[in-house]
């Protein structure tokens, strides 16, 4: 029933929609592509759409489809490393900084963050591939540095709002420990702005990918990138401007997937909008009597992402 209730938001519905198609490619490319990605054929350079080549080709006489599908293997694959990096080091570093917060720990974590922010995973990727040279790892630690501070904000902020409630207090009052009741109560409760952070960075890193790829800083060839097809494309888009619109077109629908269902999933999971069991449409500012909690966990989660953690 729930379920039923959240796909009725339109955003929530399109995003899965678009995100699942790209996720399919993607998954379909693992066990079958019409062409490897090495397969040339001179005498279709350039070609459009036909029975042999569905996309085309391009300029090597590649199968445009056959990239594109690969393509998203590896997109998929890097934001999903660099996603999981974040929260594996993010939410941990978050939640200390909330459990300890005005203390040392906090400060720090604090000045941490603030600091990896002055670095943008761009200039992260040219400090790194001085160091290591240019490759898929390279792109994967640089937005995974980023996302770390990014989860970390996230968390220390939805962490604060659940340490002030009663049902917290209570546990604390009851002997709990502070790590149990950061992972019995805190963490719980403080997940769903979690969730609808991870789409969006999700989403963040495979713009931050094809940036990359683009700029000879990200996945190297022979292996397909969305980013590295649009630069080998700019040369030929007088030519056959499809070589640049189906990569670029690939990019924008799987960013917009992932970002209407970060949309989607903020109003679901959020308790203040969902009014009867419903989604709300409303999008303001929640009042302060609702934003500071009741005695006992709200259901679906504590913490909303709209709120800008300090």
């Amino acid at each position: 029933m729930r379920l039923r209730q959240a796909l009725r938001h339109r955003n929530l519905a399109l995003g899965a929609v678009l995100t699942g198609a790209v996720l399919a490619l993607a998954l379909v490319g693992i066990l079958w592509t019409p062409y490897a990605p090495t397969d040339i054929d001179i005498a279709a350079r350039l070609g459009g759409p036909s029975a042999a080549h569905w996309l085309g080709t391009d300029y090597l006489g590649r199968d445009m489809l056959s990239l594109v599908m690969l393509g998203a293997q590896n997109a998929l694959g890097v934001a999903l490393a660099a996603v999981a990096i974040g929260l594996a080091a993010g939410v941990p570093l978050g939640l200390a900084a909330a459990a300890t917060a005005g203390s040392l720990v906090d400060e720090a974590a604090g000045r941490l963050i603030d600091l990896v922010f002055a670095f943008p995973a761009i200039l992260s990727a040219l400090l790194i591939t001085a160091l290591a040279g240019p490759g898929a790892l390279t792109a994967i630690l640089a937005i995974g540095i980023f996302n770390i501070a990014v989860f970390a904000r996230v968390m220390r902020g939805a962490a604060r709002q659940v340490y002030g409630r009663d049902f917290v207090t209570a546990a604390v009052a009851l002997g709990r420990t502070r790590f149990d009741v950061a992972l019995r109560h805190v963490l719980p409760n403080a997940a769903a702005p979690l969730i609808v952070q991870a789409t969006i960075q999700f989403a963040v890193a495979i713009l931050a990918e094809a940036a990359l790829s683009y700029l000879g800083l990200g996945t190297r060839p022979p292996q397909p990138s969305w980013g590295k097809m649009l630069f080998e494309a700019q040369r030929f888009m007088h030519l056959d401007p499809a070589q640049a619109i189906i990569p670029g077109l690939a990019i924008a629908l799987t960013v917009l997937g992932l970002n209407l269902l970060g949309d989607g999933l903020r109003d679901a999971l959020d308790p203040r909008l969902r009014l009867g069991g419903g989604l709300a449409v409303a999008r303001g500012p929640a009042t302060a009597s609702t934003a500071s909690g009741g005695g006992s966990p709200a259901p679906g989660g504590g913490a909303s992402v709209r709120g800008t953690p300090p």
